[in-house]
């Protein structure tokens, strides 16, 4: 991961930043915003930005809006200074580091904001063939399509094709053809020169650029507009694009992944994919199958997630109940591995006493034993302490922000520290039981 970070190195910074190399980050700095800026536009690869609390986070942020640059902003600080925090993130910063820094701490948000979940669980027999299809094409420069429905995990097989390749050292850039307006996705793509069009305030290295010598991914290839799709193609065919509003063009060398949730076939004839364009990313073609039809790898994605969100919410990993596997393998799971995902990660912030049973899954459909059945939250509170109270406060809250923990200890009016140390106690007290 490239890590800019925007402020003067002090003590406490270059702590967190060797404790961020350890980690495996590569640490880029800026002293001041528009040096930060001009980071994030030159095709640097930056993944996350850390800025100091001093900087002015809200000018930052809207520069980058305004550049439709879409890189995680975290806010930092010395000590955990609540409103701070609370001013960053109300700026647009996505979590609050105080400093002096805590190793957990910078490993948790390192981990949410990467998201390179490399771990190809593949237990059942359809999806072994698919894994050893992806690890023979791996090391060529053959561009490949992945297909599956949505949440099967397209992008992760093209994280992992990525990382058996040849160019595995190189960068491993992403682009969502369906999340970035029509208008602006060319721009995204090949990059633009300085007053380009309105609002190109500075020269914007796009992703063919920024992903030259590496891998680059077109995530949803298929909601990419038919004009855009010829300039892709003659991308492709040339090895050279061009810049918005260039005269010159430039040699790129990259290798391309696509993944698509539609029928690129039947895109084709219905005239809303170019068909040259299809068998030049076609030459290989990996289809995912949706979870129902391999159901031998909820067991292992079950434990894999419960393990990874224990961590990063500095719990113990819970052990899952007899009931709760049942319930996990009968169940349909139309939204496939990330609907399983998002489930255990709710299931571990409910789990009571480092156990996950089947009332902590609240899947649609299947019954809780301990409903409250008249409805009255006055009686589920009576004879309860106050830090059993507290602790289900505080869990539910991570639970309905996703596990970020700034937001949580926003809305609960607590200092980002004060978070981290009840998490710590309920660890010890799981270990404990």
């Amino acid at each position: 991961m490239r890590l800019l970070v925007i402020g003067k190195f002090g003590t406490e910074v270059s702590q967190a930043c060797k404790i961020a190399t350890d980690k495996g980050a590569k640490i880029i700095n800026a002293e001041n915003i528009e040096q930060g800026l001009q980071k994030l536009l030159s095709g640097d690869g930056v993944e996350a930005v850390l800025i100091d609390v001093e900087q002015d986070i809200a000018r930052f942020v809207i520069e980058t809006m305004r550049e439709h640059i879409t890189t995680p902003i975290i806010a930092y600080g010395i000590n955990a200074d609540s409103k701070k925090a609370a001013l960053s993130i109300k700026a647009g910063a996505q979590e609050y580091l105080p400093l002096p820094p805590e190793e957990e701490l910078i490993a948790a948000i390192l981990e949410s904001i990467s998201d390179e979940k490399l771990e190809m669980i593949s237990s059942s027999e359809v999806m072994k063939k698919v894994v050893e299809l992806a690890e023979k094409v791996s090391p060529s420069d053959a561009s490949v399509l992945i297909t599956g429905e949505s949440g099967t995990g397209k992008e992760v097989m093209a994280r992992y094709i990525h990382s058996k390749s040849n160019r595995k050292n190189e960068k491993f850039v992403s682009v969502n053809c369906a999340a970035i307006p029509e208008n602006l996705l060319e721009s995204e793509l090949f990059g633009h020169e300085k007053g380009a069009f309105t609002g190109a305030l500075n020269r914007r290295i796009g992703k063919f650029e920024e992903s030259s010598n590496g891998t680059l991914l077109l995530d949803e290839i298929s909601e990419m507009d038919l004009r855009l799709q010829a300039k892709l193609l003659r991308a492709l065919q040339e090895k050279e694009i061009d810049r918005v509003g260039g005269s010159t063009p430039v040699k790129v060398n990259l290798r391309i992944l696509a993944t698509s949730n539609r029928d690129l076939k039947k895109e084709v004839k219905e005239g809303r994919f170019r068909e040259d364009l299809y068998f030049r990313l076609n030459v290989i073609q990996l289809q995912l199958p949706p979870l129902r039809e391999r159901r031998d790898d909820i067991k292992a994605f079950a434990a894999y997630f419960s393990g990874k969100f224990a961590e990063q919410n500095s719990l113990a990993k819970p052990k899952i109940a007899d009931d709760a596997m049942r319930a996990l393998e009968a169940y349909e799971w139309q939204g496939n591995v990330r609907e399983l995902e998002n489930t255990m990660h709710r299931a571990v912030l409910l789990s009571n006493k480092g156990v996950i049973d089947k009332n902590c899954l609240m899947l649609e459909g299947i019954e809780n034993s301990n409903e409250n059945t008249n409805g009255s939250e006055l009686k589920t509170l009576v004879g309860r302490t106050v830090s059993d109270v507290e602790k289900e406060l505080i869990l539910n809250t991570l639970g309905s922000v996703s596990g970020n923990r700034s937001k949580a200890a926003t809305i609960l009016g607590i200092s980002l520290r004060t978070l981290h140390n009840k998490l710590k106690e309920y660890e010890a007290s799981q270990q404990v039981a």
